[in-house]
């Protein structure tokens, strides 16, 4: 049996005939850039993750410096973030002269820890940044009570989690998605996104008047008529041809985020049946949260190399997200990091693996995964 990591054949097929029809729509009407496509699932983006706002741009690692530049940081500003997760998170802001000031993370969410972001605030921080990862939203409760304490603005990094949710709770009457938690909501629409495109794009949401009024011009080189600019801003806009194929995609968002919920939910079943809980451990859940499994990572403290080179033998498609820190990555060298400083992201590094978790993988094939899994783990 082979168990691709991602497979995206049998949702395109299904899509197709919708996706043909789409794509003859912006032919027909010849606007390949913006246009009437993508300012229509801006509306339907902005519906979706409850805010006043969607603006699409050229990429989930553009959209999140669209927003450090919306929120005015420049050279010399600090920014708080995390070191697990993409480069892009980082690169972002080091891109505009600004310093990533890096906190540890949460060993069960692998998300930014709240309880040490206090301490890195002083007069040079300009904004914190959290990122969802694999899914999963960060405490945005309480880094949202820090934002108001200090006055500093927040910007979500959420490439991994559209659709994740806040519940609601005590204090609070509904459920807030990913994008409606901060000034500024930064996704991506990279093909392997449980909203992917097909080719790069990603999106802004706000509920800022001013902020999206910015963002709208800084993504067509800051101008909101034509050749007259009022910022100086980027060529970060989306193909008409990407905002078709995602109108496609978008009404079936929730449902293939309920699968990718089953096929969790099926993996812990099956761990725990098989009796590997106490070798490996599975991914947390934050209570009243909505986790939508972007990946499904988990951990393995001992021989998480062979156990990978085991499945590949069989198969079995796997990765690794992230196998060094940006806190020690080369090109972030002058920062100044050393092994040992955050040691939580530095064991994440050396322990997760990715399995399988796509809306149309078959219980079948996540049989198969874990007993492949099991038969490493009795030879070890």
């Amino acid at each position: 049996m082979k168990v691709p990591l991602l497979d995206l054949s049998e949702q395109n097929r299904a899509l197709r005939p919708e996706i043909e029809a789409a794509l003859g729509r912006v032919l027909d009407t010849n606007a390949f850039i913006l246009g009437g496509e993508v300012k229509a699932l801006e509306h339907d983006l902005a519906a979706y993750c409850g805010t006043k706002y969607a603006i699409g741009c050229a990429s989930g690692t553009d959209a999140l410096l669209l927003a450090m530049m919306a929120l005015g940081v420049r050279a010399g500003d600090e920014v708080i973030t995390t070191p697990y997760s993409f480069f892009a998170t980082v690169s972002a802001i080091t891109r505009l002269g600004a310093v990533p000031i890096f906190v540890d993370i949460d060993p069960l969410t692998f998300n930014l820890d709240v309880s040490q972001v206090e301490g890195k605030i002083n007069e040079r921080t300009k904004v914190i940044q959290p990122v969802h990862l694999y899914g999963q939203c960060a405490d945005m409760a309480a880094l949202r009570e820090l934002s108001e304490k200090h006055g500093i603005p927040l910007v979500e990094d959420a490439a991994q989690a559209i659709g994740a949710e806040e519940r609601a709770t005590a204090g609070k009457k509904r459920a807030t998605r990913a994008g409606a938690l901060s000034e500024i909501g930064c996704f991506s629409f990279y093909p392997s996104k449980n909203l992917g495109g097909m080719g790069d794009g990603g999106f802004m949401t706000t509920d800022g008047d001013a902020l999206a009024e910015k963002l709208f011009a800084l993504r067509v080189h800051g101008s909101k008529e034509r050749y007259y600019h009022k910022w100086v801003g980027l060529n970060s806009r989306l193909d008409g041809f990407q905002g078709a194929v995602l109108r496609v995609k978008l009404p079936h968002l929730d449902v293939w985020t309920e699968r990718r919920q089953a096929n969790a939910a099926r993996y812990k079943m099956l761990f725990t049946d098989a009796g590997l809980t106490e070798q490996i451990t599975l991914p947390f859940e934050r209570e009243n949260c909505r986790h939508i499994y972007n990946q499904y990572v988990i951990r393995m403290p001992k021989c998480r190399e062979k156990l990978r080179a085991y499945l590949t033998e069989n198969d079995i498609g796997t990765d690794i997200y992230y196998p060094v820190p940006l806190h020690l990555q080369e090109c972030f060298a002058y920062l100044g990091g050393k092994p040992g400083d955050l040691p939580e992201a530095e064991r994440a590094a050396r322990e997760t693996l990715a399995l399988p978790i796509y809306p149309e993988l078959k219980p079948d094939q996540q049989e198969y995964v874990v007993e492949k899994i099991g038969e490493f783990l009795k030879g070890e």
